[in-house]
């Protein structure tokens, strides 16, 4: 339920807009091209971010039949002015839509919205409904504004009427100009960041304000399920910081959101596990880049959890949070 596409040619937005620096591929190399943020080189990825057929060869390796998709979090453009942030949208999510169409079996898509215009936003997300997609990928924050803020409540609001899941992946994150050495933006930051956008949720009454929205937060939640207690803590110690726009303790959240599988390590699995039940814990691989599972849930297969808890992880989980069926897919 957690794995990254991109259209294999991109048009050049900064040219056609006249300002910014929106990704464009350079394809330098057969199977392979650069992404370019401008004149800067961001990363080199492969043919199997946007090749259709390969991924789904390279899925078969690992018995896994579907996959759910949704674009790189850098394509987000929040930085962008709304209307071209929605064109740049419109463009990825009719990639999506023509993948999912022309592989029903196989793919399940997400798409993105221009978080920082509600109204542009919730325009799209009645678009992206239209044309089969089953939900969104947001940020952890939208240009440093945390999810809990008001201007957001529109898009929430369109989530639950529209029944869409939103997928809230880590980016931009805090700090990131002051620790680029050893990767610790990913390493340290984007779990810092989910975190932050759980508590913000959670502390701005986001969850009782629109309980019916079915929220999935990548890499198991980051750092939030493994500090619950300092959280919890602080919210007992102080109210008068933390509890000032929800009474609610964060502790009974655990179970109401979902969170993926990507912790490379069992035994932060079967704490997760433990604090949020195996029915909120879906197979996440962050595919195709090296930071995720590659071997899509090897690890799990590996280990000792019982078959009830492994077949959640692996599907049942996944078909709750978009609220579809196995059925659909056979």
């Amino acid at each position: 339920m957690h794995t990254h596409i991109i259209p294999e040619k991109l048009p050049r937005f900064a040219e056609k807009f006249g300002y910014g620096d929106f990704i464009y591929l350079d394809h330098h190399k057969p199977g392979a091209a650069r992404m370019m943020k401008g004149d800067q080189f961001f990363r080199e990825i492969k043919e199997n971010c946007w090749n259709p057929e390969l991924r789904i060869d390279e899925y078969k390796e690992f018995n896994t039949q579907v996959q759910v998709v949704c674009t790189i979090p850098v394509m987000f453009s929040y930085w962008a002015k709304p209307t071209d942030c929605l064109e740049l949208s419109q463009f990825l999510n009719d990639d999506i839509a023509n993948l999912v169409n022309a592989y029903p079996k196989n793919y399940i898509g997400l798409g993105t919205i221009p978080m920082q215009d509600a109204k542009l936003a919730v325009q799209e997300l009645r678009r992206i409904k239209e044309i089969g997609l089953k939900g969104i990928q947001i940020g952890s924050n939208i240009n440093d504004l945390n999810l809990s803020e008001e201007q957001f409540y529109p898009i929430w609001e369109a989530c639950q009427e529209l029944d869409l899941a939103v997928m809230v992946h880590p980016w931009n994150m805090m700090g990131m100009s002051h620790m680029t050495k050893y990767w610790l933006p990913w390493l340290v930051g984007m779990p810092a960041e989910t975190s932050r956008a759980i508590c913000s949720m959670i502390f701005g009454g986001v969850f009782e304000k629109f309980p019916d929205m079915r929220v999935n937060f990548s890499h198991s939640g980051g750092s939030f399920i493994g500090t619950i207690g300092r959280v919890e803590h602080g919210f007992n110690c102080r109210p008068d910081l933390v509890a000032i726009d929800n009474p609610i303790n964060p502790r009974e959240y655990l179970g109401h959101f979902w969170v993926d599988c990507i912790t490379h390590d069992i035994k932060a699995l079967k704490y997760v596990i433990d604090h949020v039940g195996s029915k909120k814990v879906c197979l996440g691989s962050d595919y195709p880049f090296p930071l995720g599972d590659l071997e899509i849930g090897k690890f799990i297969e590996e280990s000792d959890l019982g078959q009830q808890t492994v077949e959640d992880i692996f599907l049942n989980s996944t078909l709750d949070w978009l609220n579809i069926k196995e059925s659909d897919f056979k």
